[in-house]
């Protein structure tokens, strides 16, 4: 059975220490129809370990990547701050690494292109990686050459041998999701030219641990990284991490620069040391910060539970915005059904009419909201609350409020 190895994917030492135990859950993406409602659903262990020697985080492959990612309900330019943010990146990295014509970009889970379109746009050739089918071929109606494939070395080296050989690898929250991440980085500098640059963004497990972000733990993230862990990893295949950026998205994730080993045309920024010191100091080198995680994690499901009982007491309507892996976590782990919360609504048209695994809250469209006038609406998705907060302007007209769950249950 897939799982039963317990080694750390960093330094092979095996895991016994526990990180945190949300119990038993479906796939946080394995979204219902209404014909499978009442059939038993596949659940698996979200019991997540911390490795005693390297202190890396990490899910033991419960389901193997095939079944979670071949079709996936996670579609990237549903959200405009998401897409937003990929078009600054773009502006960036073209500038800062004088990007033409005749250099090469590949993505890797490329999503439906909300990334790779704004390199086209800029006549820069593009070539994306991704294996969900379904999203893969939205891409490909907006001209982005996408092979749908997973990416590891056995693909690297057959891109290699057709003579690809990227001048900038993208990355974006793909790392998480990979079991064998060996293979994946290996893969990485296989395909790299010589005087290429790696950039991944990987939600922070500083962030993950201080804010609370206990819901971003799910079975697709199969690890949750701190840049101590990343730098271990990446010099294991001759690669150097040259500088670092902390960001806003995902609740706070950092976006990480990789070079060639050989390569000496690229300084290494102070900011890495900077951070590795930072992350030091932040205690992620000690095990005692990861034993009082789920103390703090009890504490925001108690609170959430209590809100959403004497909502019910009081009878006011609840409702929730949004249908993300993350919600899912947060709700089978809180044990809230639809008993409490009456429906959720998406954007998503892939997701609407489905019910939402576990919980069993049927996701809506967004129009459902003004139709029946919540008075709490429980944010899900709450990295991007902001963006839904000025979508749903209207909720003053009823004194309809909104509901954050995380880090600490707040009403506005």
């Amino acid at each position: 059975m897939v799982g039963q190895k317990l080694d750390c994917r960093g330094c092979g030492n095996h895991l016994s220490k526990i990180f945190i135990d949300l119990g038993k859950s479906p796939l946080a993406n394995s979204y219902l129809k209404k014909k499978d409602i009442n059939k038993k659903e596949k659940i698996f262990p979200l019991k997540v370990f911390v490795c005693k020697k390297c202190y890396f985080v990490q899910l033991p492959e419960f389901e193997n990547p095939k079944k979670i990612f071949s079709e996936y309900a996670y579609f990237s330019s549903f959200s405009s701050e998401w897409v937003a943010h990929a078009r600054d990146y773009v502006d960036m990295i073209t500038k800062k690494l004088k990007l033409n014509d005749k250099r090469l970009v590949m993505e890797i889970a490329s999503n439906d292109g909300y990334l790779l379109q704004f390199f086209l746009k800029k006549k820069i050739p593009v070539l994306g990686i991704e294996p969900a089918k379904n999203i893969a071929k939205i891409a490909q109606k907006k001209g982005i050459t996408t092979k749908v494939e997973f990416f590891g070395t056995k693909l690297a080296l057959k891109l290699e041998q057709e003579g690809t050989k990227p001048d900038l690898i993208v990355a974006n929250n793909v790392l998480a999701h990979v079991p064998k991440i060996h293979d994946f980085v290996e893969g990485l500098k296989i395909i790299l030219n010589t005087n290429g640059v790696i950039t991944i963004e990987v939600p922070h497990l500083l962030k993950l641990i201080k804010n609370i972000e206990f819901d971003t733990i799910y079975h697709e993230h199969y690890s949750y990284f701190s840049l101590n862990v990343l730098k271990d990893v990446f010099e294991k295949h001759n690669l150097t991490i040259f500088d670092v950026k902390e960001i806003s998205t995902h609740g706070g994730s950092l976006r990480v620069f990789i070079k060639h080993e050989i390569n000496q045309k690229l300084k290494i920024s102070k900011n890495v040391e900077r951070l590795l010191n930072k992350e030091r100091e932040e205690g992620l080198q000690k095990m005692e910060t990861y034993e009082n995680f789920e103390i703090q994690v009890n504490k925001v499901k108690n609170e959430l539970i209590e809100f959403l009982e004497n909502a019910k007491k009081n009878k006011k309507k609840v409702i929730a915005y949004g249908a993300p892996a993350k919600g899912n976590t947060l709700l089978n782990f809180s044990n809230i059904t639809n008993d409490l919360i009456e429906f959720t609504v998406d954007k998503n048209p892939y997701k609407q009419k489905r019910f939402l695994p576990g919980s069993h809250i049927s996701i809506k469209k967004p129009e459902m909201i003004m139709k029946t006038n919540p008075d709490f609406i429980l944010i899900l998705p709450w990295n991007i609350k902001d963006e839904i907060i000025k979508q749903i302007k209207n909720m003053k007209k009823w004194e309809g409020k909104f509901v954050i769950p995380i880090p600490k249950l707040k009403i506005i």
